[in-house]
């Protein structure tokens, strides 16, 4: 199989068909960047860099208005004393073959009538399993009623850090932009991805965050990154093929662009850092806990039991990368989110439970929060986050 993938690329550089549409996306890609670095794009994605971040789509606020540690203390969440709105929240789950289960156990432990909800599997799932997808969302009461998780009905052909993964970010956003502009940050996760706190923890403590804010890990590309990185030019497949294979490289390189800096790893990290405006908004941090193999970490470690005094204590709110149906799972849902039914229970759930239905069938105010100890937790991260100190090493 390794050689016959092998042969494919070499096919790519001998048939002339290739130069056409790779020719175009190279096009589309630098229309794409030059227009960002000047500020056409506000949309601060990677399968393992940058697939995770919690992203706010709001216009920048002067620096000002973006809290620090002290503004943490304020009581602006939902207690009748600040006539700011809680926080809603917009969320892609992508999965690919055989993950539309764990795509669905991940939907609904983040579930939260408030926010809105995106599904994509690519196009190596056969269509059983999409219509199977489907039919598991149109089919739950709450998700009916509610209306706030669709499922793509486009399946792209995804390919690992090529843009074929940018474009698809980019096509969920469209939807959920066009479905409700009622939401302020864009949260990115794959089915291998499992919350640390609850949907009431993380709405609650970010009712008390600048909402222009844009968690984003980065760091500028240099030495010899720059040289191996940034002047390689890769061919996706992704963008002419209908069978997936990995990223091409050509042996010819590239000069290294003199207009705008280049942020790892990936295109929405170097838009940010490039404009003014919102590089001020950028913090390098994407709330998620990752252990990365070492060496050479460049893919994250697959986390299990042995890993969970670890999560709890980096107090971000996700945690990457999780085998399906690990006992670690279970462990998360019992310990930390408190789940024994359909969704993470929160305030919003107000039925009972005690030898009945799921308290969750029946919907309460969805702006009222039942905050617990992961919220304690995640407001100890971002009060590092948020501090003078940590935020002047922003984009450089």
């Amino acid at each position: 199989m390794r050689k016959n993938q092998h042969s494919h690329a070499a096919r790519a550089f001998s048939d002339r068909r290739w130069m056409i549409p790779f020719f175009a996306s190279l096009l589309v890609f630098a229309t794409l960047i030059m227009s960002a670095t000047v500020g056409l794009f506000t949309l601060p994605y990677n399968e393992d860099e940058f697939s995770d971040d919690a992203i706010s789509f709001n216009a920048s606020e002067d620096s000002s208005s973006l809290f620090v540690e002290s503004d943490l203390r304020r009581s602006h969440y939902q207690s009748g004393h600040s006539g700011v709105e809680a926080p809603r929240l917009a969320y892609l789950i992508s999965g690919t073959k055989g993950d539309s289960h764990r795509m669905m156990r991940t939907l609904q432990a983040v579930y939260h009538p408030r926010n809105q909800y995106i599904l994509h599997l690519d196009f190596e799932a056969p269509p059983r399993e999409r219509l199977d997808l489907t039919a598991l969302v149109k089919n739950d009461p709450t998700f009916r009623e509610v209306e706030n998780v669709r499922v793509m009905a486009q399946s792209n052909l995804i390919t690992y850090k090529g843009p074929t993964m940018i474009a698809c970010t980019l096509q969920a956003i469209a939807i959920l932009l066009k479905e409700s502009l009622e939401w302020d940050w864009f949260i990115n996760l794959s089915a291998s991805d499992y919350p640390l706190v609850t949907q009431d923890d993380l709405l609650y403590v970010f009712s008390n965050v600048s909402r222009s804010l844009n968690f984003i890990e980065h760091d500028q590309i240099s030495g010899w990154k720059l040289k191996h990185r940034s002047k390689s030019i890769i061919i996706d497949p992704g963008l002419y093929l209908s069978k997936k294979y990995e990223v091409t490289w050509s042996t010819q390189r590239r000069s290294v662009p003199t207009s705008f800096k280049l942020f790892t790893e990936g295109y929405f990290h170097t838009v940010i850092c490039n404009n003014e405006e919102y590089r001020k908004t950028a913090i390098s941090h994407d709330l998620h806990y990752i252990a990365w193999d070492n060496p050479p970490k460049q893919h994250p470690r697959v986390l299990s039991v042995k890993d969970f005094d670890k999560m709890l204590k980096s107090n971000a709110p996700f945690a990457r990368k999780f085998e399906k149906d690990d006992p670690v799972l279970d462990r998360i849902d019992k310990e930390l989110l408190g789940r024994t039914g359909r969704f993470v229970p929160g305030a919003w759930c107000i039925g009972t439970s005690d030898g009945g239905p799921d308290p969750c069938f029946v919907r309460g105010n969805d702006s009222v929060f039942r905050p617990g100890p992961g919220a304690d937790r995640l407001q100890k991260l971002l009060q590092g986050l948020l501090s003078e100190e940590f935020r002047s090493k922003q984009c450089s």
